[in-house]
């Protein structure tokens, strides 16, 4: 039974930086986490994400080199550095955790099974 809160979205300009943070209720080392990001009318879709142990990251192909995912067990948090936005950036981003100890990570969302609210990245030309 795991809450997740996200934060750290907001406005920016093209070429900006924002950093996103998961805060789980609880301990989180035994999940794969990751992050999605949506846009109305179309599906959820991968971002990054991050083994139990931090042994392994995974980026779609339009992120890569720009976000860089990690985590904190201790702390229980995940996070998303974004750098070099872009306008197609613009999305709702979602925390999302799976209790998995694996050295693969799922980038399917209905392989996770539990989700945060969501934060809004915007970012405009």
């Amino acid at each position: 039974q795991v809450q997740l809160v996200e934060s750290g979205g907001g406005l920016v300009q093209a070429g900006d930086s924002l950093r996103l943070s998961c805060a789980a209720s609880g301990p989180v080392s035994t999940f794969t986490m990751a992050w999605f990001r949506q846009t109305p009318g179309k599906e959820r879709e991968f971002v990054a994400g991050i083994t139990w142990n931090g042994g392994r990251t995974d980026y779609a192909d339009a992120v890569k080199g720009r976000f860089s995912i990690s985590r904190d067990n201790t702390n229980s948090i995940a996070y998303l550095q974004m750098n070099s936005l872009k306008p197609e950036d613009t999305a709702a981003y979602y925390c999302a955790l799976r209790w998995r100890l694996e050295v693969t990570i799922p980038t399917m969302p209905n392989d996770y099974e539990y989700w945060g609210q969501g934060t809004q990245v915007t970012v405009s030309s």
